[in-house]
C-alpha cells in the first residue's frame, strides 16, 4: 500500500511540475557571477537575450545575490539595453535598496541574501532581441559582497 502512495504521489507531483511549467510566463532567466571579493566599477555584466517569439509587454526584473559581507544598505546599478533590430539603446538607473534604516537586511536568506527589483516594462515585437549591461555607479571601485547578478524577463 506504501508503494502504491508512493507511485500516486509521484505522478501528482510530476503533473503539477509541468501544468506550472506550461503556465510560466518567464521568457528569460539567467545569472551572471561577480567575484565575491569584489565586482570592480568597470566589469560589465553582460546578457544577451534571444529573439522574442511573440509581440507583447514585458517586465524587466535585475536579480541581485550578496553575502554578509557586503558593506552598504543600497547600491546604484546602471542597466543599459539595446533592442535589435533598430539598435534602440535605453539606460534605466536601479536604486537597490538593501537593508532598512536600522541595518536589518530586506532580502531573502540567512548568510547569502536574495533580492529582486523591477527595471522597467518594456514593449517588445515579435523578432525582437535584447543585448544588456550591468554595472554598479556607486563610489567605491570595488564592491565586495556580490556574488550574482540576474535578468529575468516576463510576459505582463
Amino acid at each position: 500500500m506504501t508503494r502504491l502512495r508512493l507511485h500516486i504521489f509521484t505522478a501528482m507531483a510530476c503533473v503539477a511540475m509541468a501544468l506550472y511549467s506550461c503556465n510560466s510566463d518567464v521568457v528569460y532567466d539567467k545569472y551572471n557571477h561577480t567575484q565575491l571579493t569584489g565586482w570592480e566599477k568597470n566589469d560589465t555584466l553582460a546578457f544577451d537575450v534571444p529573439p522574442m517569439k511573440e509581440s507583447g509587454r514585458y517586465r524587466l526584473e535585475l536579480g541581485l545575490r550578496t553575502s554578509t559581507s557586503f558593506p552598504f544598505t543600497g547600491l546604484s546599478l546602471v542597466v543599459d539595453r539595446t533592442v535589435e533590430p533598430g539598435h534602440m539603446l535605453y539606460t534605466d538607473t536601479v536604486n537597490c535598496r538593501l537593508a532598512d534604516d536600522k541595518g536589518n537586511v530586506l532580502g531573502r536568506g540567512v548568510s547569502c541574501f536574495q533580492y529582486s527589483f523591477i527595471v522597467s516594462d518594456i514593449d517588445l515585437r515579435k523578432g525582437d532581441s535584447l543585448h544588456i549591461c550591468v554595472r554598479h555607479i556607486m563610489k567605491r571601485e570595488i564592491m565586495p559582497g556580490i556574488s550574482d547578478i540576474g535578468l529575468k524577463i516576463s510576459k505582463r
